[in-house]
């Protein structure tokens, strides 16, 4: 078990801390929520630029990192539909974006393709960081950054699929 693939593994276990503090208390400014969230947050980039930096890249982080980011906004979504601060279809779109990119990663590296991460994917996980961050922080401006954070997951979800037209129709044969 090297650093980077425990500190996914701490960002995996932030969640539920996570949910425990905002769930606590979900109206208005959440500090200990955002500040368990923002650090979990932060872990992902860490992870990342250690198992690169260090050549400590495994498959068991390839496969944990991207679960471990899934989870943390699903369950700051999840958290936030059920407060009634964001729409539940909302939460549908950008979590079924999460599980139709993963299925596409998944049939592509059934196919011996990788499909890395986009500029766009990069994007779309920063903006939704972004706008979920600022529900907890009570700022009033928050469902505008869920609509920016919304229509990037959209774009985002689209690029991946239209980059991946070539795994796509081989798997269709």
């Amino acid at each position: 078990m090297n650093l980077p693939n425990m500190i996914t593994l701490v960002r995996v276990l932030l969640v539920p801390i996570f949910t425990f503090f905002y769930l606590r208390s979900p109206m208005g400014a959440n500090y200990p929520a955002a500040l368990v969230f923002l650090l979990a947050a932060l872990t992902d980039g860490l992870d990342g630029y250690l198992a690169r930096s260090r050549d400590q890249v495994t498959r068991f982080g390839q496969l944990i990192d991207p679960i471990a980011d899934k989870l943390l906004i699903t369950a700051a979504l999840l958290a936030l539909v059920e407060a009634g601060h964001v729409n539940t279809w909302i939460a549908l779109i950008i979590i079924g974006r999460e599980f139709a990119v993963s299925g596409l990663r998944m049939l592509a590296a059934a196919e011996g393709h990788v499909i890395p991460a986009s500029y766009w994917g990069k994007l779309k996980t920063s903006t939704q960081i972004v706008a979920v961050a600022a529900f907890l922080l009570g700022i009033s401006w928050a469902p505008l950054l869920m609509w920016i954070a919304t229509g990037t997951t959209i774009f985002s979800g689209v690029d991946y699929f239209h980059k991946a037209q070539d795994v796509l129709k081989s798997s269709m044969e």
